[in-house]
């Protein structure tokens, strides 16, 4: 036997060096933030008046964004039981880098396309679309969660958000498309280009660690119960309250989401015999992301319903059938964002452009141009239908091509692969005994790995066990 001192020392985490890269890139991304906000924004004119409402507007909201970013993203990412510190901690992280570049990075785009001059006046809404390239990157993150090393990502988000706001620029600015809830230009978006990052990557070499635990499970669930909570203010926040549409994101994203919620559990017992928890923290959101792109519209609730039905049991049964497949072939998807993002935010782009066909006087009146704001030029809602269709398109392209190149450019650069994968042990000072099997090599079936994670709950296989002779059966 080891006694607890000698163990000590043969656990004991060895100490590293700081890594100059990673010290060095923030720094970086902190000069070029300070750079773009100290020359390029400014605060509304003190001496007018008029955006005296905007705060009591748009705080409240702008603040149920924020929580699912850090708090809900986060934790939906922490199942892995041996990774939490990095899924909770990179998005923290990544969270704040991408809020201060995207902003900048909008502003220069947007205006540098659109032929104006590179400045801007900030206000609650720019901080809310800043919030929304934050959540396109955190959802790439989650097909590499536990993969990539912290300098990767941070390198992943920084190209990233170039792609996406010159494809944000294309879809809302130029032609004009809607999409109010970001199915496609946030969830579609993040998705695929987080799924042609991975592919660049490879699949990993070991998941012995792509595991959880109950209590890992529980604290995804947390951030699956925050997300559900607040998604109507993610696909609300700017929605205008003229026309009643911010009141018709918020009603029609909240039936959306009981609807995916209920067809997902009825999906999950069906197809396991059990319900799978895996299904519950992902399929019951669904429904959020496949409403986004029509949530303002008059599109009913009974179409909200059947949009959330459609977009829990796609995502329940891409969890079941397609993501074996698709990690088998390489295409490996750690969190599953394929059938949280990619899918229903496909879904939504359809339904998107199906209602923006629909769209007639008898429904929005002389509103219909404020909601469509393309169709005060003449466009018709036939025109408006294929320019949803085509944003549709243009978003797969640019995602995949942007993932492509960005995973080529960082794996190139960054070529250190993470030595112990979905851990937090490579960059974290983690608890002793329940990283045995990362120190000294030590493999996890030896005496002293039993004894060091005997307070971390393992992966129970539960299975029928036969009632010995004597025994009665109740």
């Amino acid at each position: 036997m080891v006694s607890e001192s000698d163990e000590e020392c043969i656990y004991k985490q060895e100490k590293k060096a700081p890594d100059y890269r990673f010290i060095g890139t923030i720094i970086l991304f902190e000069i070029i933030t300070f750079i773009c906000i100290s020359t390029i924004t400014t605060y509304a004119d003190a001496v007018e008046s008029d955006g005296a409402g905007t705060v009591s507007r748009y705080y409240a909201m702008y603040q149920d964004v924020n929580v699912m970013i850090f708090v809900g993203f986060g934790f939906l990412m922490s199942f892995l039981r041996k990774n939490m510190f990095n899924s909770i901690g990179l998005t923290f992280l990544i969270g704040v880098m991408s809020i201060q570049l995207g902003i900048c990075f909008g502003d220069i785009i947007h205006n540098v396309l659109s032929g104006h001059e590179i400045f801007e006046v900030l206000t609650l809404p720019t901080l809310i679309k800043g919030d929304f390239a934050a959540g396109a990157v955190l959802i790439s993150f989650g097909a590499v969660v536990g993969r990539v090393s912290h300098l990767q990502v941070l390198w992943m988000l920084f190209f990233e958000l170039i792609f996406y706001q010159i494809n944000s620029w294309v879809g809302e600015e130029h032609w004009k498309a809607v999409d109010m809830g970001g199915s496609m230009f946030v969830h579609m978006f993040g998705c695929y280009f987080g799924l042609a990052f991975s592919w660049i990557l490879g699949p990993p070499k070991e998941t012995k660690h792509e595991k959880s635990v109950y209590k890992s499970d529980m604290f995804a669930m947390i951030g699956t119960l925050f997300l559900w909570m607040f998604w109507p203010s993610f696909n609300g926040a700017l929605a205008g309250e003229l026309t009643h549409a911010q009141e018709r994101v918020v009603i029609n994203t909240a039936f959306a989401l009981c609807s995916s919620c209920a067809w997902a559990f009825v999906f999950s017992h069906w197809s396991e015999g059990r319900l799978d928890m895996v299904h519950i923290q992902n399929a019951t959101l669904a429904g959020g992301v496949a409403v986004g792109s029509s949530s303002d519209l008059v599109i009913g609730p009974w179409a909200a319903m059947i949009i959330g039905l459609v977009a829990g049991v796609m995502s329940t049964a891409g969890y079941v059938y397609l993501t074996p497949k698709l990690n088998a072939c390489g295409l490996y998807d750690v969190c599953g964002i394929h059938n949280l993002h990619g899918m229903p935010g496909f879904l939504g782009a359809i339904a998107g452009a199906i209602s923006a066909t629909m769209a007639d006087g008898d429904h929005y009146g002389e509103n219909i141009n404020v909601v469509f704001g393309a169709m005060a030029d003449g466009r018709t809602a036939t025109e408006q239908g294929q320019i949803q269709a085509a944003a549709l398109g243009m978003t797969l392209v640019i995602s995949i091509f942007g993932g492509l190149i960005t995973g080529f450019i960082v794996t190139s650069v960054c070529h250190e692969k993470k030595k112990n994968l979905f851990s937090d042990y490579d960059e974290w000072e983690v608890p002793v005994e329940q990283f045995a099997s990362e120190m000294r090599g030590i493999k996890e079936s030896d005496e002293l790995q039993m004894k060091s994670e005997i307070m971390m709950e393992p992966v129970h296989t539960y299975a029928p066990v036969a009632p010995e002779k004597g025994d009665i059966e109740v």
